[in-house]
């Protein structure tokens, strides 16, 4: 199956952030912003990298962003410029649109004008967000350093039924499993490798970054 290729609109901190990791863990990436500065700053990072103006249907076209899996709308400030471009995007028929809101009004008009999630970058680091759009089944990233990482990451179907020790995350993927939250909130920090698991189960996973990217991308939701 064809990876899935990823717009981000808006290159500020928050944009920067998700392009340069989604771009990093080998995704085709497009990055977009009005300011040619910024865009330069990009050029290297991502898969390409325009300056334009994308409260402008035209040129959001020009761009060939209709045929993206995903575009983020990362724009900072300018409330009217999130609001246009999402509605925009929208309209040509980009299938998943994340966007980012300055407040929780801004994140209504989102939602009500057709972004399919709603981040708030004071709480959603870009980091995470972008682990997020790859797997949705990862619930939390936390970097603990630049080469390791805890992930929380929800059952999948493919896991669902089978044991810690069928799965042998350990050894396909040296990764640990430090525990297992349960749907009641109950978190065991010594689960039995013998165990099935629930489709409701959480993993909490420790590991390096790579090997914590595999992971991630072998039970990604399909």
């Amino acid at each position: 199956m064809a990876k899935k290729q990823f717009a981000v609109i808006g290159l500020g901190r928050f944009g920067s952030s998700v392009a340069a990791t989604l771009a990093k863990l080998g995704y085709e990436v497009l990055a977009v912003d009005a300011n040619e500065e910024r865009v330069q700053e990009m050029a290297d990072l991502v898969t390409q990298a325009v300056a334009a103006d994308t409260t402008d249907e035209d040129a959001l076209k020009a761009i060939g962003v209709r045929n993206f899996d995903v575009a983020v709308v990362a724009i900072g400030q300018d409330i009217q410029s999130s609001i246009l471009t999402t509605l925009i995007l929208k309209e040509l028929g980009v299938p998943y649109i994340v966007a980012k809101a300055q407040n929780e009004l801004h994140g209504k008009v989102l939602s009500k004008i057709g972004a399919d999630k709603v981040v708030y970058p004071e709480r959603d680091m870009g980091l995470r967000v972008a682990h997020h759009l790859i797997s949705p089944n990862i619930l939390d990233h936390i970097e603990l350093t630049p080469e390791y990482s805890i992930v929380e990451m929800q059952v999948s179907s493919e896991m669902a039924g089978k044991t810690l020790r069928e799965l042998d995350i350990r050894a396909k993927f040296h990764c640990n499993v430090l525990a297992v939250k349960r749907e009641d909130g109950q978190m065991n920090i010594t689960p039995r490798a013998d165990e099935p698991l629930l489709l409701t189960d959480v993993l909490v996973i420790v590991g390096r970054n790579d090997q914590l990217n595999r992971l991630e991308q072998a039970y990604a939701k399909r």
